[in-house]
């Protein structure tokens, strides 16, 4: 526990407070900052297929098409308050002869209503899964289940007549809340902000997996047959916890949007959602740190390899998973971990000797 303390203190001062002090003065420049508010939206959107995957039991792949979601809600708002002065619908509207917001537009108008949008969206899509979960759906079958919903919704959101910029995307923004979005002041505002929102969801979902809900969601990964035997329903506690995971991917995506100015379908797609499952197999499952550590080490290595020889990329990283499923089972914390514990093991004999 004190480790852990240590250690969430650790981040924070390194992170919001050495790394942004080290910009003002010029050591860091504002790219590199966002670079890294990046790849922590990618640490709080791995934080919630943890606590679908890693602590319930249950492999979801469309956790991307969620914080797709969150990015295109506040990527809508921000299409509408930055149009030019007389101009009532973008211009990928115009081309197809649109020439009024469509209605589902409309509460997207306010920031406020993008928030509560995105959240009742993220919720309907979430409570679909109960349906599936009181049909005792589970592992493989879930899995193909979710991904489809992901295939689905890439193509829905790939085609112009949804209106939402087609195999484009949104993109273009230059003022959010009356903030320049290409200040170096609002970049590193907002990578602070993301800064802040990785360590409340990290204490929040590490509060929820110490609580009576959490072990309940052990139990289930562990032996879901015992715990219906006993009394719980079982399929509450994993509508719960999906709806839970994928509103913590919608709030990754809408930290996501102003800092890399641009989303398309391409982000919601199946493999998007498969490079998350790698970040929390590769830090460690059922680890809330491994899932921050996972995203973090894997995103910092596509940016280097991708620099360095981009064709690479997928073959690293499917090598990466091949290793992390035959080696490294508890992932990089729990190698570094058992190697602690060898270390401390062979001080205490040697002591004794």
């Amino acid at each position: 526990m004190k480790n852990d303390k240590l250690n969430y203190i650790l981040f924070l001062l390194v992170f919001l407070v050495l790394l942004p002090v080290a910009n003002i003065i010029g050591l860091i420049d504002i790219n590199t900052m966002t670079l890294w508010g990046r790849y922590f939206c990618f640490a709080i959107a791995a934080i919630g297929v943890d606590l679908i995957w890693g602590y319930t039991g249950i492999m979801t792949m469309c956790q991307a098409f969620f914080f797709c979601l969150g990015a295109y809600g506040i990527g809508m708002y921000l299409t509408i308050n930055n149009l030019p002065a007389g101009q009532a619908v973008p211009d990928f509207m115009s081309w197809n002869q649109v020439t009024e917001l469509p209605f589902f537009w409309k509460p997207f108008e306010t920031f406020g209503g993008a928030l509560v949008a995105c959240a009742i969206v993220a919720i309907g899509f979430g409570f679909i899964s109960y349906f599936i979960f009181r049909r005792r759906i589970k592992g493989v079958f879930f899995a193909i289940i979710t991904q489809a919903l992901a295939w689905a919704m890439f193509l829905l959101f790939s085609r112009n007549e949804t209106m939402l910029g087609g195999s484009n995307g949104l993109t273009n923004f230059q003022y959010m809340l009356g903030m320049d979005l290409r200040s170096d002041t609002v970049k590193l505002g907002i990578y602070i902000f993301t800064v802040i929102m990785l360590a409340v969801i990290f204490y929040l979902a590490k509060k929820l997996t110490e609580s009576k809900f959490g072990k309940v969601l052990v139990g289930i990964r562990d032996s879901e047959s015992r715990l219906r035997f006993t009394g719980y329903k079982v399929v509450q506690y994993q509508t719960a916890i999906f709806i839970i995971g994928a509103l913590i991917a919608v709030v990754a995506g809408m930290l996501y949007l102003p800092q890399t100015g641009i989303v398309t379908p391409g982000r919601m797609s199946v493999k998007a959602s498969i490079e998350m499952l790698i970040w929390v197999a590769l830090g460690g499952r059922g680890n809330l740190k491994g899932a921050v550590v996972g995203a973090l080490v894997v995103n910092v290595m596509y940016s280097i390899f991708t620099s360095i020889m981009p064709e690479a990329w997928p073959y690293i990283l499917g090598l990466l998973y091949v290793v992390t499923v035959l080696y490294l089972k508890k992932g990089i914390l729990g190698m570094v971990g058992t190697m602690i514990d060898k270390v401390k093991s062979k001080g205490m004999s040697f002591s004794k000797s």
